[in-house]
């Protein structure tokens, strides 16, 4: 019986790439798989055929010999099919390592695992963020064993080449109709094993201390604010990458000062007579400062005044937000009876005079809405 056309097989085109190549396999691979079709021989069939198929076309020197012999190529007991099922099912491990060799770790054995990021909390005051800080921090991390400059092999000898997989860090067993690749249980998944280990670092690569390190926090930097330091994480196993350290700064809240970007606001109480009659006031900035405020006669609660660039540096350019100061009109108390008398002359002296107009304008809009009650 004459062998379909590998291309036919697969529902591709000549000219089909790659990519379109291994989607159409792996599509119809799972269609067809026996597992998916138990007791079904046209399914387990059309299943051969496809990884027969796939294995030549997925190489370029076997696909070019198909282009241009055809199944002649291989007809000399050199074809794909010449060690069986399991030799054709290889395109469908590949595949499998593709999808899930990542998630796994399956894939890449002979590289060595790289270490952790890890994870600095530091707190700094808002003075420390408007000018910036230069820190020491000691972190508990694990570091290259310089007993053994990171191999795990103690001094004189080296890792050899593991001898179950041969290098690759996986192993395959074949199980039925699958075959199955994973980490290979003799190295780890290193592709190398270590005979005589360190006697420092058993053979890990790295030992446990605490690293110092000098951290520059610039300035304007907001609370939540993440930097990072390349390669200052946890060491890796065996000579493996470095992880990153990932210091997370947060701004401690201040007695006087609330900050929303790069502006400052700052509530400022104010005596009753200085709102009423004017004046000014003396107010804090957060670079250490004073900044005087003006305060026009009937100055309210709640009434802002803006300062440029008194706020916070910028982390961009260096230029500074804005200061809001913000009038809290302060009521007196444990007034002396001199004080009362006058007060209440005061009150006598501005009835009808629209000294309090928004009190007035309120309680006659009270009436209003009392008298249409009763009506």
């Amino acid at each position: 019986m004459a062998k379909k056309d590998y291309y036919e097989v697969l529902g591709v085109e000549r000219r089909v790439d790659d990519a379109a190549l291994k989607k159409a396999y792996r599509k119809l691979a799972m269609q067809y798989h026996p597992d998916r079709n138990p007791g079904d021989g046209e399914a387990e069939q059309k299943f051969k055929e496809l990884n027969e198929a796939y294995d030549v076309l997925k190489d370029k020197q076997k696909r070019a010999a198909y282009d241009r012999f055809g199944h002649e190529a291989f007809s000399n007991g050199g074809g794909p099919g010449a060690h069986g099922f399991g030799a054709g099912a290889a395109g469908f491990a590949d595949i499998f390592d593709e999808m899930f060799g990542d998630f796994m770790g399956t894939r890449g054995g002979q590289s060595a695992r790289g270490g952790a990021d890890l994870r600095y909390n530091m707190e700094i005051s808002m003075e420390e963020a408007f000018k910036g800080k230069n820190a020491q921090i000691h972190v508990p991390t694990s570091v290259t064993c310089d007993a053994c400059n990171g191999s795990g092999a103690e001094h004189g000898s080296s890792p050899t080449t593991c001898n179950s997989c041969q290098g690759r860090g996986r192993v395959r067993a074949q199980q039925g109709f699958f075959t199955i690749e994973r980490t290979c249980p003799t190295c780890q998944g290193a592709g190398r094993v270590i005979e005589d280990p360190c006697d420092v670092c058993s053979g890990a690569g790295r030992v446990h201390r605490e690293k110092t390190l000098q951290v520059n926090i610039p300035a304007g930097v907001d609370d939540g604010t993440r930097i990072r330091l390349a390669g200052e994480g946890e060491a890796g196993l065996r000579g493996g990458p470095t992880g990153d350290l990932y210091i997370f700064i947060s701004v401690a809240p201040h007695q006087i000062f609330k900050r929303d970007g790069s502006n400052i606001f700052c509530k400022v109480p104010i005596p009753m007579t200085t709102a009423s009659l004017g004046g000014s006031v003396e107010v804090p900035v957060i670079d250490g400062g004073k900044a005087r405020v003006t305060v026009p006669s009937g100055a309210q609660t709640g009434q802002r005044f803006r300062l440029r660039n008194k706020g916070m540096t910028s982390l961009r350019g260096g230029s500074r937000g804005d200061m809001y100061v913000e009038m809290e009109v302060e009521t007196p108390v444990n007034l002396t009876r001199r004080q009362k008398e006058l007060l209440r002359e005061f009150e006598d002296e501005g009835q009808g005079r629209g000294t309090s107009p928004q009190s007035e304008g309120f309680f006659s809009k009270v009436r209003e809405f009392w008298d249409d009650l009763t009506e």
